[in-house]
């Protein structure tokens, strides 16, 4: 499995710095999906560069990932991991206001191992259907499922509400 690992890093500013970045993550089997770098202006004479970089890397090369940047002296401001990596998103329709939604939200978080990534919502009037763009987070495919089980149950059920789903392809 994979870990999406978002940093912020400081290094001297000079060539091939990026470099000495990129070829660890490269090195551990990792993939670089987005890097800012810039410089610090009120860093004294401008001799530091600042970094960050989203990645994914294997599960379990951080730390491995992390002593190389010291030993490279590269200073490791932040690290974030992202560990939920597949996502879907589904369409709502129905009084999901009246209905709830925040409970609906709820019996997915507290499953342990899906949540509720984002939601947008439209309400065109009061009495009228209501409707949502959900996008779900989990580990892996079976788990999304699971957690699109969940809805389907909770939409079939007391609330009535429509699921479109999924709208990325499997």
């Amino acid at each position: 499995m994979e870990l999406q690992v978002s940093m912020k890093l400081e290094m001297k500013d000079s060539p091939g710095q990026l470099v000495s970045v990129i070829q660890p993550i490269s090195d551990i089997g990792g993939n670089i999906l987005s890097v800012i770098h810039e410089r610090d202006p009120e860093a004294g004479g401008g001799d530091l560069l600042d970094v960050q970089i989203m990645c994914e890397i294997p599960e379990g090369s951080l730390d491995t990932l992390l002593a190389e940047f010291r030993t490279r002296e590269i200073t490791v401001l932040r690290v974030g991991e992202e560990r939920l990596l597949v996502r879907r998103s589904v369409i709502l329709i129905g009084h999901l206001i009246h209905t709830d939604i925040g409970d609906t939200i709820d019996r997915i978080d507290s499953t342990g191992y899906a949540e509720v990534h984002e939601l947008s919502m439209v309400m065109p009037a009061i009495n009228e259907p209501s409707s949502a763009k959900m996008t779900i987070k989990s580990d892996c495919l079976t788990d999304i499922n699971r957690a699109l089980g969940i809805l389907r149950d909770v939409a079939g059920g007391d609330k009535g509400f429509l699921i479109i789903e999924p709208l990325e392809g499997n």
